[in-house]
């Protein structure tokens, strides 16, 4: 039986650009597992917001980026399903990045990594969230 959660929890999200193309994963794991996001996970305790963010892309992905500002900070709430009996409340911290090295990878929860077009991930990506986050992102580039 799984512990239930009875505070939301942080995570944080990675928009990481290489020229004109964005990272995506496709979810292994719950939740949406399956759909295209972008690389992120849980902070640990005593881990700084920016050090998740790069650690969670660099396990997620294998790449290596130059963090940059943060784009705004989201949140999921999910009634309880099959998946999570309990629901889940995610309190996602998004920044903006630059790819500097690697190419991608699934590893961690990711089934799948890869950069793809700005056209072709709004597309994939079929949550308002993420869709906002990577439209917001794409302005914020200097």
């Amino acid at each position: 039986m799984q512990a239930q959660i009875e505070r939301p929890v942080p995570a944080v999200g990675v928009v990481c650009w290489r020229d004109d193309e964005v990272l995506l994963i496709r979810r292994g794991r719950e939740p949406r597992k399956g759909q295209w996001s972008i690389p992120g996970g849980k902070v640990e305790r005593f881990e700084p917001l920016r050090d998740t963010a790069l650690r969670e892309l660099r396990e997620e992905t294998g790449v290596e980026a130059r963090l940059g500002p943060l784009i705004d900070v989201y949140e999921i709430i999910e009634p309880g399903s099959e998946a999570h009996p309990q629901g889940f409340h995610l309190v996602l911290i998004d920044y903006l990045a630059e790819w500097t090295a690697g190419e991608p990878v699934a590893a961690d929860d990711a089934d799948e990594a890869r950069f793809v077009a700005y056209e072709e991930a709004l597309r994939l990506l079929i949550e308002d969230d993420l869709k906002d986050v990577v439209i917001r992102s794409r302005g914020l580039r200097g």
